[in-house]
């Protein structure tokens, strides 16, 4: 993998990044791309190996225009990491909570915090664009009396002081990321897959879709729609199911092809939720 390039959303430091790291090793090389469609490009161009792509939140819900991205560009899911979302207060070296009259954040991680901060009513809350750039800031420009909310990973990354660590009001904040590539893989002991559905235009057909999947024996971890572009009314869904037999998944797929206009396999990868860190 050491000659892997992965593409991120965010810079060095953010949670996309942490993920990096997590799933491809410490010495990771990436590629920092400003938006998701940047991200999926560069793996449709194969600029770059794969790529990690936040897909859904635990609280916030999911981030339907990324499953767009990878059907949009014929990408594969390869592979899944969930991580608990964990914030931490950071600034340079020397600074203390009662020295601190500014933090800036990314506006979802000022809310997530709010409540840590009722006790230190001195402190002024900013939002900012991304939470790691917020904390590169600092570090660069030399802030004092100024600190950010970012990962610990970021904290490492640039050199800054942990303040007050896992500062967020819910404890149990998780994002589930996805693993895309071009070409795919064949991924040992898979047992889970992403599908794109656009059922036929008939009453029920979501149903019998549904009642195809349980009458094979697939779990579904997820449903969600997104409006088809200049087809009024009609919608793709995107499906995560969790399999035990690939063979019999397999059939499954055959099997709705009575029930919809087309169907796609996004990706066929190893479940990773009963293995989210703590």
């Amino acid at each position: 993998m050491n000659n892997e390039v992965i593409a991120i959303q965010g810079i060095e430091g953010s949670f996309h990044h942490q993920v990096a790291r997590e799933y491809f090793g410490e010495q990771v090389q990436v590629s920092m791309c400003s938006s998701f469609k940047e991200l999926a490009e560069q793996v449709a161009k194969q600029s770059v190996t794969k790529a990690v792509m936040a897909i859904e939140n635990s609280t916030a819900g999911s981030i339907l225009h990324n499953y767009a991205y990878v059907d949009e560009y014929e990408l594969e899911v390869v592979g899944e990491h969930y991580i608990p979302v964990k914030m931490n207060l950071m600034a340079l070296p020397g600074e203390t909570l009662e020295s601190i009259t500014e933090v800036y954040s990314h506006p979802i991680a000022l809310l997530q915090c709010k409540n840590f901060f009722k006790q230190y009513p001195h402190i002024k809350l900013i939002e900012d664009n991304d939470t790691a750039e917020a904390a590169k800031r600092i570090a660069e420009q030399g802030l004092k009396n100024t600190a950010a909310i970012a990962s610990a990973t970021a904290a490492e990354i640039f050199k800054l002081n942990l303040l007050a660590q896992n500062i967020h009001s819910e404890q149990t904040n998780t994002t589930r990321f996805l693993i895309i590539s071009k070409k795919g893989e064949k991924v040992e002991q898979a047992d889970k897959a992403s599908l794109k559905l656009i059922l036929k235009h008939e009453q029920g057909s979501l149903l019998k879709a549904l009642q195809i999947l349980d009458r094979y024996g697939l779990d579904m971890t997820k449903i969600q729609s997104l409006p088809i572009v200049d087809e009024p009314w009609k919608y793709s869904f995107f499906i995560d199911v969790t399999f035990k037999e690939l063979p019999v998944f397999v059939e499954a797929m055959k099997a709705l092809e009575e029930v919809s206009e087309a169907h796609k396999i996004l990706g066929i990868y190893k479940n990773k939720n009963h293995e989210t860190r703590q």
